[in-house]
């Protein structure tokens, strides 16, 4: 479903501020692969989200999407293939819009844009029974403003809308990290929920070692722009938190020393 080859990105070349993001990027995901990817910061997570999303251009290497090239489309271009959450739970939707107005715009996603607006009473049904799934109210809440949502709620309807027309990869960038762990705890079990539902090929960037391991069929870790440790499986399922911090001391060379990763 998804390819990475020799994908390369330096910030600010030829400056001292110089920093190679993605060092020669290998990655292939099969379709309904579920990828968690953990790594200390700056080694090139979010970056590699924004690449394939399109909002950095490739130095060099080819981003593959279900057969096609898509290394040279635009970022609005790519969208209609991609749904997206992102870290900060106000980032994924319209606060002075309806909460039926941001669904009807998650559904017309990739679709030519019209002078006609009006949300159907069928389109209705169908937010509802899918706000439903959510199982937070929201379906009773159509009109309210998204603004009046509580962080955890506006990220849960950001997930919805990512998924509401199923792309054909979703890429989660630490969604949950924003939120308090009760939240968060909720907002990882839709996730689960969702990505199962409609087999969605996944790639889920945390910061969380537990949420790494116990989420998806295959983890990869990342160091200096690079893939050091890639798993699946029964070995996956068999990780702890201290195989992890060692698999990095022993691809990366270097004792791993971030505090988010070890408090998670």
């Amino acid at each position: 479903m998804l390819t990475l080859a020799n994908v390369r990105k330096t910030f600010n070349p030829g400056t001292v501020n110089e920093k190679v993001a993605l060092d020669e990027l290998n990655l292939h995901l099969d379709k309904g692969d579920f990828v968690t990817v953990i790594g200390g910061n700056g080694a090139g997570k979010s970056t590699m989200l924004n690449m394939i999303a399109g909002v950095y251009p490739l130095d060099s290497g080819t981003v593959t999407l279900d057969g096609h090239d898509i290394s040279r489309l635009s970022e609005h271009a790519r969208a209609k293939y991609l749904g997206r959450v992102f870290q900060d739970p106000m980032r994924g939707t319209a606060a002075d819009m309806q909460i039926d107005e941001n669904l009807a715009l998650a559904k017309r996603r990739g679709q030519r844009r019209t002078l006609r607006w009006g949300i159907t009473r069928e389109e209705h049904t169908e937010y509802q029974e899918a706000l439903a799934t959510l199982g937070l109210g929201l379906e009773s809440r159509l009109s309210d403003k998204v603004g009046l949502l509580s962080g955890g709620q506006r990220q849960a309807l950001t997930l919805l809308m990512a998924t509401l027309k199923e792309p054909d990869l979703l890429l989660l960038d630490e969604h949950t990290a924003a939120l308090d762990p009760k939240t968060a705890a909720k907002v990882l079990e839709l996730t689960q929920q969702v990505v199962e539902r409609s087999g969605l090929t996944t790639l889920m960037v945390t910061h969380n070692m537990h949420d790494a391991i116990r989420m998806g069929n295959r983890l990869v870790m990342m160091a200096d722009g690079r893939i050091i440790y890639d798993v699946r499986g029964e070995e996956k399922a068999r990780l702890h938190r201290a195989d992890l911090m060692a698999k990095f001391e022993e691809a990366a060379g270097a004792e791993f020393a971030n505090d988010r990763m070890l408090l998670g």
